[in-house]
């Protein structure tokens, strides 16, 4: 196969599947990337900008079509320390620092060492991530009203049962829009996308870090890039193996850790956090239909045209 069908393939193979699902992950990614800024302890724009360039640029320089790239839990706890001692802009030149040493590393064809991870490995990495998932969620299911439980109950119906009336749509979009529908006509009283925090107005900027170039600096946000590159590659390069045991097919791990530095280069350069795959997101995207790039294409300039178009409609979207 030529590299003309080759990108065809990735690109327009399955155009309705990847669209419907980048616009599931879409939604899903808005009170993430938002959570996730709160744990680094920035701004919600700078995890909801990040996630934009992650997966846009991600979806033309990254190894594994399908997989969806994004601010994350997983670098945002190591971000903490670094913001808090030394602000943001050090931040956005650890973030460019570690893609740097990403892209290394694939050059180094450093994801060949993937084909020596473990099936029981993969299984604890897997497991862990869905207990840590559910402990994330577990402060929206204490103290609420009970009508939250009631909306959680029926989004899990919609997205188990919709599927045997029909799959063109998927179920995880239609639980968004019904479950919005009807919180908004009843007037419950239940928390939203928009009590996590502002969402941002205006596009996003091009910016060089304003950080003194020395070997000071070097060595304040060496250690922290080193961190987020060698989790973030980890995590990236695991996700990339469970899709390709979802679809049945391959991906390349190198090409996989040069997109990887890539994105996280240019979320850096307009303000946005470092960041890298995402293993629940992926699932849905796949379970959701997606496979191909345009998927991972469509979730994060639908993300952007939702937090700078759509914001009113996106902020009265419930937690549940």
């Amino acid at each position: 196969m030529n590299r003309f069908q080759t990108y065809r393939r990735e690109w327009f193979s399955n155009i309705r599947g990847d669209v419907l699902s980048g616009i599931v992950v879409a939604l899903a990614l808005i009170p993430e990337a938002i959570g996730f800024s709160v744990i680094a302890g920035v701004d919600p724009k700078v995890g909801l900008f990040a996630s934009f360039a992650i997966a846009c640029v991600s979806a033309f320089t990254g190894g594994r079509p399908g997989m969806i790239s994004a601010a994350t839990a997983a670098t945002a706890v190591l971000m903490v320390t670094l913001v808090k001692e030394h602000g943001l802009q050090y931040l956005f030149a650890a973030t460019i620092l570690m893609g740097v040493l990403q892209i290394a590393a694939g050059f180094a064809r450093l994801g060949r060492v993937m084909r020596f991870v473990s099936r029981s490995v993969m299984t604890g990495f897997v497991n862990a991530l869905a207990i840590l998932i559910f402990m994330a969620q577990l402060p929206e299911l204490i103290g609420v009203p009970v009508e939250t439980y009631v909306m959680i109950a029926a989004g899990l119906a919609i997205i188990y049962l919709f599927p045997l009336v029909t799959k063109i749509i998927p179920s995880p979009l239609v639980a968004i829009v019904v479950l919005t529908c009807v919180a908004v006509f009843s007037g419950m009283d239940i928390r939203t996308v928009g009590d996590l925090g502002e969402l941002p107005s205006t596009l996003p900027v091009f910016a060089l870090p304003q950080v003194p170039l020395t070997f000071e600096t070097l060595q304040i946000i060496f250690p922290y890039s080193a961190a987020l590159a060698a989790v973030g590659l980890l995590e990236s390069l695991l996700t990339a193996q469970i899709v390709d045991d979802m679809t049945d097919t391959g991906s390349n791990k190198s090409r996989e850790c040069i997109g990887q530095g890539t994105s996280n280069i240019a979320s850096a350069l307009i303000g946005g956090m470092g960041g890298c795959a995402m293993i629940g997101q992926s699932v849905i995207n796949v379970r959701s239909g997606g496979r191909g790039r345009l998927s991972t294409f469509v979730a994060g300039a639908f993300l952007l045209f939702l937090i700078l178009v759509l914001d009113d409609l996106v902020r009265i979207i419930p937690m549940a």
